[in-house]
């Protein structure tokens, strides 16, 4: 794997773009923090952009199936780091609507980009290879989020919002020039015949009907979802109720680094334990992670739920990618990848506004048990619904 140029690249790309990712929301973090006051309409803002994403979700789909993978790539990656130029005008305008409109065109980016991404990664390595590909690409964006975050934080301290965002642009053009250099090995005929010119979204869901294991990990990406969601806004909360604006950089590293602890050892893990089993167990252990932020107020507390929550999603998402990815067929990969992303999105969108709502009435503690309550409840529901069922997978588990 590691003679691979195109993993490589791929891994070298989603580095420094991950860097300009990390600049950009530590940049947006602190303009919300300066003209928007509350908590929800923090999270509206938010949500306009992710709601932009979901609706391009059936049109990239059919994109991504229908033409080559580095293609897509290459024009989502122009349009994000275009999509820095508004943000630019946000700045010079101290206007919350460019900022708007900055948040619409980089999520549609991302809209394509994403799939695009995860239905190329099949195609460049080899099916063994996908779960240690899947940990290792994971385990190289948490490291660019470590940095972007510490990095950003250190930027802001000496120069203004402005250069951090020049910063970013630059990261997101690194991306789009190393995308020239992928070869990635796609069927002619896949491209242009007219089934897929008329392929319908829709096919997705009766193909999902015939994999058990992926309508499981669907279903059970819900509970990351909850935490994930309100991830920023937790952080702003914590800090603002410890008066430590400190914290902030610390919860980031703590789940950061368990994140890469556990994208690290899945694959060890993978070797013992069933993925199924492994799924229902990580998203349990997330659960707890999200009722224990309740003692929130205790200085360590927080640290050791966004550690606990870091290693069991570090654990959680590459298995559920490498289920994704060999189960799901290939000429469906593009529209699979982007009705996932359309999902994540609405429930993120969901749980951001949700998680915005209750800080600003509940307040962090209760918040926290409410969601952590419904993620606790959801794996419970779900393993003994599928103990009842005692479905047969029939799926090929790339850990054997």
């Amino acid at each position: 794997m590691w003679k691979n140029q195109n993993v490589w690249l791929v891994l070298i790309g989603e580095f420094v773009a991950g860097l300009g990712l990390w600049l950009g929301i530590i940049g947006n973090l602190e303009f919300l923090q300066q003209h928007v006051s509350s908590d929800f309409l923090k999270s509206l803002i938010l949500f306009i952009g992710l709601l932009a994403g979901v609706m391009v979700g059936p049109i990239a789909g059919k994109v991504i199936d229908r033409y080559k993978k580095k293609t897509v790539l290459l024009y989502a990656g122009f349009f994000r780091m275009a999509s820095v130029i508004f943000m630019m005008l946000a700045l010079h305008f101290s206007s919350v609507g460019w900022m708007v409109v900055f948040m619409v065109v980089i999520q549609v980016s991302a809209a394509f980009y994403f799939p695009a991404l995860q239905a190329a990664i099949p195609l460049i390595v080899k099916e063994k290879e996908l779960l240690s590909m899947n940990g290792v690409h994971m385990n190289v964006s948490t490291v660019a989020r470590i940095l972007g975050t510490a990095l950003g934080g250190a930027l802001l301290a000496v120069m203004n919002l402005h250069s951090l965002y020049v910063f970013s642009m630059i990261a997101y053009g690194g991306l789009f020039v190393s995308t020239f250099f992928l070869h990635i090995q796609e069927e002619g005929k896949q491209r242009r015949n007219k089934h897929h010119q008329a392929a319908n979204f829709k096919e997705i869901v009766p193909v999902l009907k015939q994999f058990p294991l992926v309508k499981i990990a669907l279903l059970l990406t819900i509970v990351p979802t909850l935490f994930l969601g309100g991830f920023n806004l937790m952080v702003i909360n914590i800090s603002e109720l410890q008066h430590d604006s400190t914290i902030k950089g610390l919860l980031y590293t703590a789940e950061g680094v368990c994140f890469m602890i556990g994208a690290f050892i899945v694959k060890r893990i993978a070797e013992k334990w069933d993925l199924r089993r492994m799924l229902y167990s990580f998203s349990l252990l997330i659960a707890c992670a999200h009722l224990s932020l309740y003692f929130a107020e205790m200085k360590i507390a927080p640290l050791l739920s966004f550690a606990v929550f870091g290693f069991g999603v570090g654990c959680f998402f590459p298995i559920a990618a490498t289920i994704f990815q060999t189960n799901i067929p290939k000429q469906y990969h593009g529209r699979f990848f982007s009705f996932k992303n359309m999902l994540d999105r609405v429930m993120f969108q969901v749980v951001l506004l949700g998680t915005g709502l209750l800080l600003d009435t509940i307040g962090l503690s209760y918040m926290v048990v409410v969601f952590g309550t419904i993620s606790l409840a959801l794996v419970l529901y779900f393993f003994t619904k599928e103990v009842k069922k005692q479905p047969s997978f029939h799926h090929h588990d790339p850990s054997a």
